[in-house]
């Protein structure tokens, strides 16, 4: 029986896509905490061995067998790396956020369950997997390991490397799963698809769904000139101690995920059911799925009739006078350029952002 939490050395891993780490995990403990939208494992109480859920849709599934029988073999070995996208909850397609809004007077916070890492003064690193809830969406190596599932039952201890991204939203997961096969072999057009719900190649904007729209506004607010978030968006953790580590060149950084996801409340309070609803039965526009379920946020209009450079424009004014108001006047360190000041920035354009649609005035006034 495993007991949580668990922790492991990590190798911090800084590339041009972004941070991530490498560790060493055994095989046991990934099938308690890794999930594909396809598969997942799970060990039924007083029970030995996993059970595999969703096989049905696995898309090799004769692959699973075939590669158990390798790992029994005495000269098994896997150098390559399993991919993992940590923090993402499995039931809802979200990130895992457990700072709640307000905690009542008294109350005792709920301990985190976020995969988090450490970084020692020495500039080594330290993995923290705080329970076995399945927050781990596996981006590469889905097959690999869970033919664990079918091999024999001393190989659960074999010792798995992983690369690990914390808070990776998940269009840049399907982004990365695409070129990673597209180097090795071609990708069937269906296979990204159906593992992540978007396609390798281009679609029309009409057929986006509120993250992959969020996911592309929010490179271009990382690109433009004009926007004061031009270099400061990079994928990394949500927290502020590994965005501290990231500063050069500029005063201060905000992870990808929480301007997608400041993004995405604009439009959508439920991204996930917005999602299935374009891809259910015959593929939909945004257009055809306002009809489907209730929706009260702000610019859910704009989003549903393709109004994408009104989203854009607000949402960069709004920044530029973020930057105007407070940014340019903070002092190192100050929480206004941390994580939790970006959030509340983003909050507040929430609440504005319904009038000014309504009124059309989503111009720039800063006095």
């Amino acid at each position: 029986m495993l007991e949580f939490p668990i922790e492991a050395t990590a190798l911090r891993i800084e590339q041009p896509i972004g941070t991530f780490y490498v560790a060493v995990l055994e095989a046991r403990v990934l099938l308690e905490v890794a999930f594909s939208d396809v598969l997942s494992a799970t060990l039924p109480a007083d029970e030995k061995y996993y059970v595999l859920d969703g096989t049905q849709r696995l898309m090799q599934p004769k692959r699973l067998q075939l590669i158990a029988d390798y790992i029994n073999r005495p000269d098994a070995a896997f150098p390559n790396s399993i991919i993992l996208a940590a923090n993402y909850r499995q039931e809802d397609g979200l990130i895992e956020d457990d700072e709640p809004d307000s905690i009542e007077e008294g109350a005792v916070p709920t301990p985190s369950k976020r995969w988090s890492i450490e970084e020692k003064t020495d500039g080594s690193c330290v993995l923290r997997i705080p329970t076995k809830e399945k927050l781990a969406a596996i981006i590469d190596g889905q097959h690999r390991l869970f033919a664990f599932v079918n091999a024999r039952p001393e190989r659960l201890e074999m010792n798995l490397i992983c690369s690990i991204f914390l808070d990776l939203p998940k269009p840049f997961q399907a982004q990365l799963f695409a070129t990673i096969n597209s180097t090795q072999k071609p990708v069937d057009k269906s296979l990204t698809y159906e593992l992540f719900g978007y396609n390798v190649d281009e679609e029309e904007e009409s057929y986006w769904s509120p993250d992959k729209l969020a996911v592309f506004l929010t490179r271009r607010l990382g690109a433009d000139d004009q926007s004061p978030m031009k270099g400061r968006i990079v994928i990394s953790p949500k927290k502020d101690e590994a965005l501290t580590k990231l500063g050069i060149g500029a005063a201060w950084k905000v992870s990808t995920a929480v301007v997608v996801e400041g993004i995405m409340r604009l439009f959508t309070s439920n991204p996930k059911r917005d999602n299935t609803n374009l891809l259910e039965g015959s593929r939909k526009k945004r257009s055809e799925i306002g009809s489907m379920r209730k929706d009260r946020s702000p610019l859910r209009q704009a989003y549903l009739s393709d109004q994408d450079a009104v989203i854009y424009t607000m949402a960069l004014n709004f920044l530029v006078a973020c930057e105007k108001v407070f940014w340019s006047h903070a002092t190192p360190g100050s929480f206004i350029t941390k994580t939790v000041g970006v959030q509340a920035l983003f909050d507040i354009l929430r609440l504005m952002s319904a009038k000014a649609f309504e009124q059309r005035d989503i111009s720039l006034t800063v006095s």
